[in-house]
């Protein structure tokens, strides 16, 4: 499967406009997914290069890379029909209490190899499968935890520079919440699961989420305090 051929070859100036463009929008507005995820693939090719190679390394990696499962509807919809109990279930809830649809994701524009616009794309499309392993909110706290989690897995400059963004916008009481019980704990949890990007998760959605979760040593976010 190509991803997306509406790919747009950039000069390395032109990059590091759209880069700095997109990064001073999405400071503007962070609901701008399309700003952040050019931020992303403009400022993101090293790290994503190091994502494909440990990719090739795993079982489970590298047969990702060969199939190129979609987290599209047309591929995950057997979710909402999987029992209660399960990951795959677990994640249909996530999306359909929030009214999210898998088909939302922007496309990758700026990657300059199908391969690499694959692991760019199967790291946005993964994003919500994060939230529902981590079982974080999508809250501002909530976003910019995940943020840390995925700069953890993945080493990409936009997540820091989101999570700096993000904690601009905190008020003092999330600031604090943030910085004492998410940061720390985030931090933590990145660094001690396992590859999260050389999961094939689709192939574990029927699994028990509580079985996955120790399986792949996810640390479930803190509860908010009281």
């Amino acid at each position: 499967m190509i991803i997306e051929r509406a790919r747009v070859p950039l000069s390395r100036w032109q990059q590091a406009a759209v880069a700095m463009g997109s990064a001073l929008g999405a400071l503007v507005d962070p609901r701008r997914a399309d700003l952040i995820a050019a931020l992303g693939e403009t400022t993101g090719k090293p790290a994503f290069e190091m994502v494909l190679e440990r990719m090739k390394k795993s079982e489970e990696g590298r047969a990702i890379l060969l199939e190129r499962p979609r987290v599209v509807s047309e591929q995950v919809g057997h979710a909402w029909d999987l029992p209660e109990n399960t990951f795959g279930a677990a994640y249909a809830k996530f999306m359909g209490s929030r009214n999210f649809s898998p088909d939302d994701r922007p496309p990758v524009r700026f990657m300059e190899t199908d391969e690499l616009a694959y692991v760019a794309t199967r790291a946005r499309e993964v994003h919500d499968l994060w939230h529902t392993l981590f079982g974080l909110p999508t809250n501002l706290i909530g976003e910019s935890a995940l943020k840390v989690i995925e700069f953890e897995q993945m080493y990409l400059p936009m997540c820091m520079l989101s999570v700096i963004g993000g904690t601009v916008r905190f008020n003092e009481k999330q600031r604090s919440m943030f910085l004492k019980h998410y940061l720390p704990w985030a931090v933590r949890a990145g660094r001690q699961c396992t590859d999260l990007m050389c999961v094939y998760y689709e192939r574990h959605f029927s699994e028990d989420l509580e079985q996955v979760r120790r399986k792949w040593g996810i640390i479930p976010a803190p509860q908010h305090p009281k």
